[in-house]
């Protein structure tokens, strides 16, 4: 096992980052700290009380992201529907900062198993962004009825073009907040402008944390067991990682479902539409009470 930080000290920074933030969010939320195999977990949760029929949502942030950098989504989904969000273990953020050497993601499944056995009761839709979308993939619990994977990981790999490695390299070597928002411009759809907040997170990030790669696509078995279910993959037209008019038919032949394409978005969708990305949301869940 590794730890995500370069420090103790850098823990504690991204842990206070983070809850001075929930503490600044308006919506009433619980957060709680939940044990598994992993270790500690934190999660947060807002919105009304779910009942036996309607599924609750449990969302899942990418890389380098926890429920501190997810508010902006998770106060829409919060306004019709039980939410909560979970911290990553070994991802920066208020959960454990260790992660595994190798097979990570059945690490990950393993572990979503485990956070679903604890919080709240019934049906379940899993929405993961980026690596969330990989880690929602991975993991299988009966109380899951659907997945929503936002710009994913785990079914294909993702392109790392030259303007973004131009920009990712000075962003770790070098860490400064114009540095990452740098970064953050070529994530995101050119007409976007990254929140302040973003741009301090991802500095702090920089300075405080090791790298994480993306997780390479997963088994062919374990996607097969996931076109049992619902499943809705969302990508952004100007995502960088995953681009539209290479990688939209790769959900269609290992998930056996359509990819949307979301115009004036990138690789950010969270950040980027999250009214839009909750109106699709929604509407999945809708649809699963229908049949």
């Amino acid at each position: 096992m590794t730890s995500i930080y370069k420090s103790s000290q850098a823990q504690q920074d991204v842990r206070r980052g983070c809850l001075d933030r929930i503490a600044r969010w308006a919506i009433p939320c619980t957060r709680r700290e939940i044990a598994t195999s992993a270790g500690r977990t934190s999660t947060l949760t807002a919105g009304p009380e779910s009942d036996s029929r309607s599924p609750c949502v449990v969302l899942l942030p990418g890389t380098n992201m926890g429920a501190a950098q997810c508010l902006a989504a998770a106060e829409v989904l919060a306004r019709v529907r039980r939410v909560t969000v979970v911290d990553l273990p070994g991802q920066p953020g208020l959960s454990t900062q260790q992660r595994p050497r190798s097979r990570r993601m059945d690490w990950y499944g393993r572990w979503l198993g485990e956070v679903l056995a604890q919080i709240g009761k019934g049906p379940v839709v899993l929405v993961g962004h980026s690596l969330g979308g990989a880690v929602a993939l991975a993991g299988g619990s009966p109380r899951v009825i659907g997945r929503v994977i936002l710009s994913s990981a785990g079914v294909t790999r993702l392109k790392v073009t030259i303007p973004v490695m131009a920009a990712t390299l000075p962003w770790l070597l070098r860490p400064s907040v114009p540095r990452a928002a740098r970064l953050l411009r070529h994530m995101s759809d050119p007409g976007h402008v990254p929140s302040s907040d973003l741009c301090v997170w991802m500095d702090l990030v920089a300075r405080s944390c090791r790298t994480s790669l993306s997780p390479s696509p997963l088994p062919s078995a374990v996607l097969d067991q996931r076109r049992r279910q619902p499943i809705l993959a969302v990508v952004g037209g100007g995502d960088p990682f995953l681009p539209p008019e290479t990688l939209v038919p790769a959900p269609r032949r290992r998930l056996g479902t359509k990819r949307r394409v979301m115009d004036g978005a990138g690789h950010l969708l969270l950040e980027e539409k999250p009214d839009e990305v909750c109106t699709l949301v929604e509407e999945f869940c809708a649809g699963l009470r229908q049949h």
